[in-house]
């Protein structure tokens, strides 16, 4: 069985990297905006059998419940990583044999990304990756056996990824996919993601809506990418 991980923490904690450019209301709607659009992607998969949602955080829940998926309920978050880790445990418990981890902040992804991955043939042990954008991140990973290696996250978790894998001995498949690279965690970020096309996604209608994209793009490109 191959099944997806979303882990979700408190979403007004999120998006910290944003805080001199975002208030914290600004950063809690553009999280949730973000969701929006991963949980809309993740409704249209096809070739992930059981979707788990690992999180304390009672919307996220409503979310998990209202579309069927299984809540791995936390009495409290230590880390991003502690959470997909003990998660992953208990998803090889279920029977999972691939897991999928995938982020809440990559606002241009599609279900066909999704599949693509979980396409993928692979044997035990074995990796698929997709890098952020920089190269630096790790924006999707899909694990077999899902506890096949400890997690990392941030700057430089791609590396260790790697260095992980060659340890564990297992086979590495890089996939390059501009739609999941795109995540947002900082300035930079949130400035390359208004060069794109954003009409088709919640996060672009909030952008649009607050006024956060005038203030990163005041000229016509941000009316254009936005709405186009």
């Amino acid at each position: 069985m191959r099944a997806i991980l979303l882990p979700v923490k408190d979403l007004r904690k999120a998006k910290k990297r944003l805080t001199n450019v975002l208030t914290p209301e600004e950063r809690f709607a553009l999280a949730k905006a973000m969701l929006a659009d991963t949980i809309r992607a993740v409704r249209g998969v096809r070739r992930a059998e059981k979707v788990f949602v690992v999180t304390n955080y009672e919307p996220a829940m409503q979310l998990a419940k209202e579309n069927g998926w299984e809540i791995l309920r936390e009495e409290h978050q230590i880390s991003e990583s502690h959470s997909v880790d003990a998660a992953s445990k208990l998803c090889e418990q279920r029977g999972v044999r691939g897991l999928l981890r995938l982020p809440l902040d990559l606002p241009l992804i599609q279900s066909s990304d999704i599949d693509e991955l979980l396409s993928i043939e692979c044997h035990a042990p074995s990796l698929v990756m997709v890098p952020s954008r920089d190269g630096t991140g790790t924006n999707a990973v899909l694990r077999t056996p899902p506890t096949l290696f400890p997690s990392h996250f941030g700057n430089g978790s791609f590396a260790k990824h790697l260095a992980e894998a060659e340890s564990a001995h297992a086979r590495v498949i890089l996939r390059r996919n501009a739609r999941l690279e795109m995540d947002v965690d900082d300035e930079a970020d949130l400035r390359a993601l208004l060069e794109h096309d954003l009409s088709a996604t919640e996060t672009g209608r909030w952008l649009r809506a607050s006024g956060v994209a005038a203030r990163f793009l005041p000229n016509t490109r941000a009316g254009a990418a936005i709405a186009r």
